[in-house]
């Protein structure tokens, strides 16, 4: 059976699935909303469902061709959706409960298509995860090593460039003034929107498994190096021309202009593996 047929067949059963979904996640994915409009570490959350969409949609050729085997298996990934909900909503942790949905997605994929649906869309359905926060102990769990690295190569950088400069942990010294390496400067942030982006370019750029796997790991890499440079511009400035100047416009300027590099270089890496690795 194709699945045009089985939408005609079961569309109220389908409209009373949807409005149910939206009923109990309705204040979740409304909290959810809020993070990616407030949060700049979640700024690509809210394209991360079009992406999603549109890798559905470049398979809708060979989704046609799958025959529709619905099976009770599914049960099980739509069970452990609920108890993920009801954890979640127990601890008042939000990170389980927006996961909970996407293994609901999974589920209902599985009970009403069958597992040979689940395979095809199972790219999309995990992409999802991207535009979910991490719970912020994660976050600052993986953002604190990444702060004292950014430091101490910047630092060194610096000292090579001739400026005079100390460093204790993620403290900058200079003579007349002190920066500090914060969450921002890491590179965990724009490594959260990079690492999504990342994904979504090596399937669209790079048809082996092995070069996908290369490109994204590329992304942790380039997101240091890019924060690096915006640590070691903004020490410069601060040595030469004063905090003022390494503050204000500069520092959102940079901010911007890091990110757009670290695209440009995750482009040219994808452009240079496809020529150096046929």
């Amino acid at each position: 059976m194709g699945i045009q047929q089985t939408t005609r067949a079961n569309y109220l059963y389908i409209f009373c699935l949807i409005i149910g979904i939206g009923v109990v996640y309705a204040l979740i994915f409304q909290g959810l909303y809020w993070d990616w409009m407030n949060d700049e570490n979640y700024s690509h959350g809210v394209l991360v469902p079009l992406i999603a969409g549109y890798f559905i949609w470049q398979q809708r050729d060979e989704l046609q061709r799958i025959s529709i085997r619905p099976t009770n298996s599914g049960l099980l990934p739509i069970l452990f959706s609920f108890l993920i909900l009801f954890v979640g909503v127990a601890a008042q942790e939000q990170f389980s409960m927006r996961s909970s949905f996407i293994f609901l997605l999974a589920g209902i994929v599985v009970f009403l298509l069958g597992w040979e649906w689940f395979k095809s869309l199972a790219l999309p359905i995990g992409f999802l995860f991207f535009m979910i926060p991490l719970p912020y102990i994660v976050y600052d769990a993986l953002a604190f090593p990444l702060k004292l690295f950014v430091a101490k190569f910047s630092v060194l950088s610096l000292k090579l460039m001739g400026v005079v400069v100390l460093r204790e942990g993620n403290i900058i010294m200079f003579p007349h003034t002190v920066l500090e390496v914060a969450d921002a400067c890491s590179g965990l942030r724009s490594l959260m929107s990079l690492l999504a982006l990342g994904v979504a370019l090596a399937v669209f750029s790079q048809p082996k498994i092995s070069r996908r796997v290369l490109l994204v790991a590329l992304t942790l890499p380039i997101a240091v190096a890019t924060n690096m440079i915006r640590v070691i511009g903004t020490g410069f400035l601060a040595q030469y021309y004063g905090a003022a100047a390494a503050e204000g416009f500069f520092h959102e300027f940079a901010g911007m202009g890091v990110f757009v590099l670290a695209m440009l270089l995750l482009f040219a890496s994808s452009g240079l593996l496809r020529k150096v690795w046929p």
